[in-house]
């Protein structure tokens, strides 16, 4: 029991006596000597326990343990004093004469503790490694690989994906979870033998593997939660149900590996993992259908955005309260739109909008709804005001969700904020870090922006994901072109052989030989092809008739040239009173009746273009009018004009509506293009095509 010596009442103990008695008794002292050496005790044990890979729990009990001493260290100093015969109390000591060097020898201790502490913490500061790869990966983080399709036909594949999707979409909805997107994890095998590798490249410590067969009505799903470090098995189950029944799975397999990670629920988690979507199974067979269309790693081809549409219009027909399957259409809906992938009318815009508008009205609190209702004022109205609420709206609801960055991204980008859009790009791939399409956009980015270099190396990392993926070789074989490396591109493309819905691959061909200069062999291909044109894809066989005259005119062959821009006009005009805001398809009539020598009408729909899609208001896609502008004008005999858009094109990020990946005008294919010869003499254009880029 600590004595402390009462002073009598006598001395009255005012603050000025207090102080003085603090300072006497080596309160003081003992409280700065305490501090320093608790603060250097701390340091090693910040930089040192690591390395005897001691866990951070241990460094905690440390520093609570000399938090707590302190006040001891004070009291002990109160009642006792360190004296050469040992320690006694105050008032015995006050009586034993003290050397003078002991008065300053708790000054030495400070010195050179807090000499100690700070070569510690500049040590562990500036030495230590810095973090190069991956941050530490959490604890309750899982990536949900392919399922095993076991069922004897081989059709159902689309149910094995349609389950691990949804599973995965149950525990993405979870936010004491980090979930990664199906995205990422559909180009692994369905049980593979590297999972600690996967894990790592994933950045999740646990794995979900799994297996679905479907034989009529009866469905069998296995499913196994293994820990990626030491590849063990932490639970496992099968489940046998009815189809009507399939939702219960989804739920308890969700419920059960949330147990597992021990993820905190919410109320609202519990009931959204436990959410039954629908009561039709034919409803739900058909929107597992179309979902597994817009999983696909080409969902923006036509093909694959008639698929997903089809099959989604067939699922609310069956049960229109599907305010998922409403949702899902409405996005599909409004990606084709966007992307002329599907033929971009009035009446599709409006059924994008119904669709979000109902499964809103059916559902107010579902994600996918808000989500779906912000895409169409991004992709459809160009309201990009309202979009960003819709997507701050959903951001709780979907908390795993890479889809909320990544549309930001694509957002900020048409709002001509290109470093806003590269942050959102990299949290996006944060959550999604091996999604193919998402990286393939972040590189088209680059593309848009010039930094070649830095696109070339975003397609080479989306190559590693899914090695000669034909679009992406595209992609890389359309940045050599504008950097002028037509070897390389020809290199690439050569292989190739795209059929007609594959437009990508085939204009990107087209332009190749025009830059070439060697025209003969694509146009026999065009021809081939427009024998028998796809009505699937609209207006677009308009524009490839288009490129098989300019590859003809290239030849010298005018007069074919003539009758193919001829064909070409009739092919696209009935295309433009169902989509007068098509400005592609408006650029395309611009650079036919420029072919056919019809300056007035080429003019007159260069100026419709830009009034459609204005710079100010899509800063990605508007520039592009421009470049028609700048091309009619060097065929019509205005080079003033010509080399005045051609300026300011060159200093413009942009996507360029003449080839089909986009690439924006350069140096490089002003010095290639043969639409630019009439150009050739003028010193103002030759001062633009050698400039360096």
């Amino acid at each position: 029991m600590l004595w402390i010596k009462v002073i009598p009442e006598t001395s009255e103990l005012n603050a000025e006596n207090f102080l003085a008695e603090l300072k006497r008794r080596n309160v003081y002292k003992v409280a700065v000597a305490y501090a320093v050496v608790g603060w250097l005790l701390i340091q090693i044990a910040t930089q040192v326990f690591p390395f005897f890979e001691i866990p951070n729990w241990g460094v905690r009990l440390i520093v609570l343990l000399i938090v707590a001493g302190f006040p001891i260290a004070l009291a002990i100093a109160w009642a006792f004093e360190l004296t050469p015969e040992g320690l006694k109390r105050t008032e015995a000591a006050d009586d034993t004469p003290m050397p003078q060097s002991r008065h300053r020898a708790w000054i030495f201790v400070v010195i050179i503790a807090g000499a100690m502490s700070l070569g510690l913490f500049f040590l562990g500061r500036y030495s230590a490694p810095r973090q190069t790869g991956p941050a530490e990966i959490a604890a309750k983080s899982i990536a949900v690989l392919p399922f095993e399709n076991r069922s004897e036909d081989k059709a159902n594949a689309y149910f094995a994906d349609g389950i691990q999707d949804e599973i995965l979409t149950r525990l993405s909805k979870i936010a004491d979870l980090k979930v990664i997107s199906r995205t990422s994890t559909q180009h692994y095998k369905s049980a593979p033998e590297n999972l600690p590798e996967i894990a790592k490249e994933l950045g999740v410590a646990h794995i979900l593997e799994g297996s679905v067969q479907k034989s009529g009505d009866a469905v069998r799903v296995n499913v196994q939660l293994i820990k990626a470090a030491n590849d063990s098995h932490l639970w496992a189950d099968t489940f046998d149900r009815k189809l009507t029944d399939i939702f219960s799975v989804e739920s308890e397999v969700a419920k059960a590996i949330a147990d597992q990670l021990r993820a905190k629920l919410t109320g609202q988690e519990e009931q959204v993992i436990a959410a039954k979507p629908t009561d039709n199974p034919e409803a739900y067979d058909a929107y597992l259908r179309g979902l597994a269309y817009t999983l696909k790693a080409g969902a923006d081809d036509p093909v694959n955005a008639l698929g997903a549409q089809k099959y989604l219009k067939e699922a609310v027909r069956l049960d229109p309260k599907f305010a998922l399957a409403w949702a899902l259409l409405s996005y599909v809906d409004a990606r084709g739109y966007l992307t002329l992938n599907l033929q971009p009318t009035v009446a599709l815009r409006e059924e994008a909008r119904q669709a979000a508008d109902t499964a809103l009205t059916l559902q107010p609190n579902l994600g996918e709804a808000i989500l779906a209702k912000g895409y169409y004022h991004y992709a459809c109205l160009k309201d990009y005001d309202t979009a960003v609420r819709y997507f701050e709206q959903a951001r709780p609801l979907l908390p795993n969700s890479s889809r909320i960055p990544e549309y930001m991204a694509y957002l900020e980008r048409r709002r001509g904020q290109w470093e806003r859009s590269e942050s959102y790009f990299n949290e996006a791939e944060r959550l999604d870090p091996r999604n193919a399409f998402l990286l393939t956009q972040h590189a088209l980015s680059y593309q848009s922006l010039r930094r070649f270099p830095e696109a070339l190396r975003k397609l080479d990392q989306v190559l590693n994901i899914t090695p000669d993926d034909i679009d992406t070789l595209v992609f890389k074989a359309a940045t050599f072109q504008a950097e002028g490396d037509l070897p390389r591109a020809a290199a690439l493309l050569a292989p190739l052989h795209p059929n007609a819905d594959q437009t990508l691959a085939l204009e990107t061909q087209v332009g190749q030989a025009i830059l070439e200069r060697r025209p003969a062999p694509i146009i026999a291909r065009l021809k081939e092809i427009l024998a028998k044109p796809d009505p699937a894809l609209g207006y677009l066989n308009g524009e490839l008739r288009f490129w098989l005259g300019w590859a003809q005119e290239v030849a010298g062959d005018h007069a074919a040239a003539q009758e193919s821009w001829k064909q070409a006009r009739s092919e696209l005009e009935p295309f433009l009173r169902q989509q007068p805001e098509n400005w592609v398809l408006i650029g395309d009539l611009a650079l036919t009746n420029m072919g056919l020598g019809d300056k007035t009408a080429a003019f007159a729909f260069v100026e419709k273009a830009i009034a459609v899609n204005p710079i100010e208001k899509d800063p990605m896609d508007g520039p592009g009018s421009i470049e028609i502008l700048a091309r009619v004008c060097a065929k019509m005999g205005e080079p003033e004009r010509a080399v005045g858009a051609l300026q300011k094109l060159l200093s413009t990020p942009y996507e360029s509506p003449l080839n089909a990946a986009n690439v924006p005008l350069t140096p490089a294919l002003l010095r290639l293009d043969p639409m630019f010869d009439p150009l050739r003499n003028d010193p103002r254009f030759q001062k633009l095509a050698n400039a360096k880029p």
